[in-house]
């Protein structure tokens, strides 16, 4: 018996340093998310939801800020704003920031709420089992916690999926920007951009915007105010699909520049420059934009903090 025992623990020793050796090939191929868990803790941050995570690119703002920033961005699903993104952030974020730079991009569907969802158990973050409402280590390297609870594949795929064999379509990089790399012929971009806009169609007809998320920016606000300066950002997306959000949301912009100044922050609504860019869908910002973008974006940061 103690013979059977001893080849079952010797087993069991073998396979936990065989996943434990696995999970140092985790990167920026394993999945969307894995990346925002196993860096340092940052001092300038970049909050939002998709076209954030995409159209904001860490490495142009710190070519013209001298920063280094983490784009903490998931989606709309993952990271609305809501109390669950910042327990978050108060987790991600390193504790001794006292002169950090925030962009919080923002636009209505981050702010909004299905019309029938009326319990926090039914949010739509809650539902998809983000990562924010279980993680409780954003900075180990290899992030163990997080294979276990958020990787659902074979942790062999950690190996021969590595970054170091080639960089994935969907590449989340050490700052957190989300590199996707799609075919951008005009034909491939049409058919994805009139999936987008009956995408938002059928969203508008359920969505509105919701208290509770503005209440939840309004804290992540003040919040941030102690730690540094906040700038509140509403990233472009193709002409049709603002047009989607401007008929649904009429009152969007008025609001935000209402809740800037209520917090004495600067806003800067982008989307007048919306023909400036090109869109991998038409909502999110094809990468060689992204980096004009974000560069254009520090240089109004730079002027604001010269005054």
């Amino acid at each position: 018996m103690k013979k059977f025992l001893f080849k079952i623990s010797f087993y069991m020793l073998g396979i936990l340093l065989l996943f434990g050796i696995l999970g140092f090939y985790a990167d920026g191929n394993t999945d969307n998310n894995y990346m925002h868990f196993a860096v340092e803790k940052p001092q300038n941050i970049i909050l939002g939801d998709s076209r954030g995570a995409q159209g904001i690119v860490p490495a142009e703002l710190e070519k013209k800020l001298a920063k280094k920033f983490d784009n903490f961005s998931l989606n709309i699903v993952q990271s609305p704003y809501g109390q669950i993104y910042l327990d978050a952030l108060k987790r991600k974020i390193d504790p001794d920031t006292k002169n950090g730079i925030f962009i919080l991009t923002v636009n209505p569907w981050n702010l909004s709420l299905d019309v029938n969802v009326k319990r926090l158990k039914d949010y739509p973050e809650e539902q998809s089992h983000s990562p924010f409402t279980d993680m409780h280590f954003y900075d180990c390297s290899p992030n163990y916690e997080y294979l276990l609870k958020h990787y659902g594949r074979s942790w062999f795929k950690l190996y021969t999926e590595r970054e170091e064999a080639g960089k994935s379509n969907t590449y989340l990089h050490k700052d957190g920007w989300m590199e996707v790399t799609v075919d951008m012929q005009k034909d491939s971009v049409s058919k994805r951009v009139s999936e987008k806009i009956n995408f938002y169609k059928d969203m508008s007809v359920k969505q509105k915007l919701s208290d509770v998320r503005l209440s939840a920016l309004s804290k992540i606000i003040e919040y941030l105010k102690d730690k540094g300066t906040v700038y509140l950002v509403r990233i472009p997306a193709t002409e049709k699909i603002l047009e989607i959000e401007n008929k649904k949301f009429p009152e969007f912009n008025k609001l935000i520049q209402n809740m800037a100044a209520k917090h004495h922050v600067a806003y800067y609504d982008l989307t007048t420059q919306y023909a400036d860019y090109l869109y991998s869908d038409g909502t999110h910002m094809y990468k060689e934009s992204g980096k004009v973008l974000s560069g254009r974006l520090a240089d109004s940061i730079a002027l604001h903090r010269k005054h």
